[in-house]
C-alpha cells in the first residue's frame, strides 16, 4: 500500500477518536480537541491527493477510498452536530441521502461493463472542502444562527453537487 493510500487509512482511522472526544462532556476541552482531531484528519485529505498527483502513486484504491473517507469523516461529525443539537436531523439526512445516491453512481460503474472507477469532481471537491471548513467553524462559534446558515450552506452545494454528478454519470444506468 502506498503512503496516499495509508494517508487515507489513517484518516479513516481518526474518525472514531473525533467522535470519541466530541461526545464524551468529560473529556476536559473536548471540543477543543475535536477540533484538532477533524483538522488533522481533513489536512490528510488534501495530503492523500497532492501526495497521490506528485509521486504518480494515483491508483484505483486511492480512487475508491479517498471519497469514502472523506463521507465517513463529514458524515460522523454532522451526526455528531445532531447529537449535540447543533444542526437539524433532516438537513443531516438530506446530505448522508446524496452520499448514498453518489456512492451508487459509483459502484454502478465499477460494476459495469467497463468497470469504471470514478473519481471525485471538482464540485464534489469543493462540496467537501467548504464543508470541512465550515464543520471546523462549528466546533469554534457558538452563534446557532450563523451555524444554521453555514450548514445550509453545505446542505445546498451538497444537493448541487449531487445532482451534477447523477447527470454527468446518467448513462451508467443504461442498459448496453
Amino acid at each position: 500500500m502506498n503512503l496516499a493510500n495509508k494517508l487515507t487509512l489513517f484518516r479513516i482511522i481518526l474518525v472514531p477518536f473525533f467522535v470519541a472526544v466530541l461526545l464524551i462532556p468529560e473529556i476536559p476541552y473536548n471540543y477543543l480537541w475535536g477540533l484538532i482531531i477533524f483538522v488533522i484528519a481533513s489536512v490528510t485529505d488534501f495530503l492523500d491527493g497532492y501526495v497521490a498527483r506528485k509521486f504518480d502513486m494515483i491508483t484505483p484504491l486511492g480512487k475508491f477510498l479517498d471519497p469514502i473517507a472523506d463521507k465517513i469523516l463529514v458524515v460522523s461529525a454532522l451526526v455528531c452536530f445532531v447529537e449535540l443539537g447543533w444542526t437539524s436531523a433532516w438537513v443531516v439526512a438530506v446530505i448522508i441521502a446524496r452520499e448514498f445516491i453518489v456512492s451508487g453512481v459509483r459502484l454502478a460503474a465499477v460494476e459495469g461493463a467497463d468497470k469504471t472507477v470514478i473519481s471525485a469532481g471538482f464540485l464534489g471537491k469543493l462540496k467537501t472542502a467548504v464543508t470541512m471548513i465550515v464543520i471546523c467553524v462549528v466546533l469554534i462559534i457558538t452563534n446557532q444562527f450563523i451555524i444554521d446558515i453555514l450548514i445550509y450552506i453545505c446542505a445546498f452545494l451538497t444537493v448541487i453537487s449531487g445532482v451534477q454528478y447523477v447527470w454527468q454519470y446518467r448513462n451508467v444506468f443504461k442498459a448496453k
